[in-house]
């Protein structure tokens, strides 16, 4: 199975709706692809929030009373209404409050713009990359190791700069996965701050001029320049990130 093939059946995978030969060719592949290995690991906190938060609450006398009211008071043509069984009411009342909480708990994509979508995403990978331990696949300051790594690995050459001259030394480089695709993800330090810079082709012509965000108590700066999309992670001040991004856009 390729990566295609996996984002496609992940779903079910997780599910247990798979036959044992399909959840194993899954499982290989999962070993041994550190894109969809990491997307898989996401859905998975994004599957545990969902089911450790939603809760039940069965409906109060008072409510069963309002409902079964206005089903009396609201037929006015005469025609039999058949009576409906407050069991079922009671499960679609408890249903209704379960999606409603689930959609509160979990970010809805209908309710954030595109470039807010993608730094919540950018924003995972960076608190992802510290938390497992697994900042880099490839640990160089050397930009003539890393960026060959990249080779085969994604479909485009990310650019990759040695900073240390600058005070922004390079300290390798991983594969990631924003905007449902592999991305370049080259890391940076400044004394002990991490940065993280991803890079990944534009999905369209549109130019995006050097914009600042906050998330989460971190730092995001993020443009656009030949074809390529970039932004930019760190707990580090905004005046640092600042320089480091111009020092970037200058070499890239």
């Amino acid at each position: 199975m390729n990566c295609t093939d996996i984002q496609v059946a992940i779903h079910g995978y997780m599910d247990g709706e798979l036959d044992p030969l399909k959840n194993l060719e899954i499982e290989k592949h999962l070993q041994h692809c550190a894109v969809c290995s990491q997307s898989y690991k996401a859905d998975q906190a994004l599957q545990t929030a969902v089911k450790t938060g939603a809760q039940y609450f069965p409906a109060s006398a008072d409510l069963r009373k309002r409902i079964q009211s206005s089903i009396r008071q609201g037929d006015k043509s005469e025609r039999v209404v058949p009576a409906m069984p407050w069991r079922w009411l009671a499960a679609a009342a408890s249903v209704a409050v379960v999606v409603v909480l689930a959609w509160a708990l979990v970010p809805s994509r209908y309710g954030l713009d595109a470039e807010q979508l993608v730094a919540q995403e950018v924003v995972s990978s960076h608190v992802r990359s510290l938390m497992v331990d697994h900042v880099a696949d490839v640990m160089s300051s050397d930009q003539h190791t890393v960026k060959p790594w990249f080779t085969g690995k994604l479909d485009f050459s990310p650019p990759v700069k040695n900073l240390t001259n600058e005070g922004f030394p390079l300290v390798g480089g991983r594969l990631d996965y924003l905007e449902n695709r592999a991305v370049a993800a080259l890391v940076y330090q400044r004394r002990n701050h991490v940065i993280n810079l991803f890079i990944w082709p534009l999905s369209h012509d549109t130019h995006v001029k050097t914009k600042g965000l906050a998330r989460q108590g971190y730092h995001l700066v993020h443009w656009s320049k030949a074809g390529m999309t970039y932004w930019v992670i760190s707990d580090l001040n905004d005046t640092e990130l600042q320089e480091f991004v111009r020092l970037v856009q200058a070499s890239s």
